[in-house]
């Protein structure tokens, strides 16, 4: 059963201009706006979201909620997890792509936690991951495990 999923995106400007903005409200029902622009270095404001912030982002959160269902469903106890991520951006035959996303959570466990166990279940979170499963980006993975 397909879930759609509504979203607006909204600019107003000129583009006759060199410096026209790139900045737009993405909106959703039933959510908070989120700013978004381009990268600064496309002449973006670099406090508003990019696309390639957002993409990162989509699959990092993506991630992290199916490890966590599956660390649900197999009883292991998840305290905290925290990811410090990064997206690349680079340049290709065709022009620009994310080639890689970088993820590397601290997850903090429980006490007496099989450590085997957390990193198999991260790394099975990949498979189920339905953002991992709908790019072409290269995923690292570089999880930190830590008892607390």
């Amino acid at each position: 059963m397909a879930h759609h999923y509504p979203f607006s995106i909204h600019w107003s400007g000129n583009t006759l201009s060199e410096d026209y903005s790139r900045n737009a409200e993405l909106s959703a029902p039933q959510k908070p706006d989120v700013l978004g622009s381009s990268a600064p270095e496309y002449k973006g404001d670099a406090s508003r979201w990019n696309p390639e912030d957002l993409l990162g982002s989509a699959l990092g959160l993506c991630h992290m909620l199916t490890f966590l269902a599956l660390a649900h469903k197999s009883r292991i106890e998840i305290k905290h997890y925290e990811d410090r991520a990064t997206s690349v951006l680079d340049a290709f035959e065709k022009g620009f792509a994310v080639t890689e996303i970088h993820l590397k959570p601290t997850i903090t466990v429980a006490p007496g936690t099989d450590p085997a166990k957390v990193r198999e279940l991260f790394e099975k979170a990949h498979k189920y991951c339905f953002v991992a499963n709908s790019i072409k980006s290269k995923v690292m993975m570089q999880p930190t495990l830590q008892e607390g």
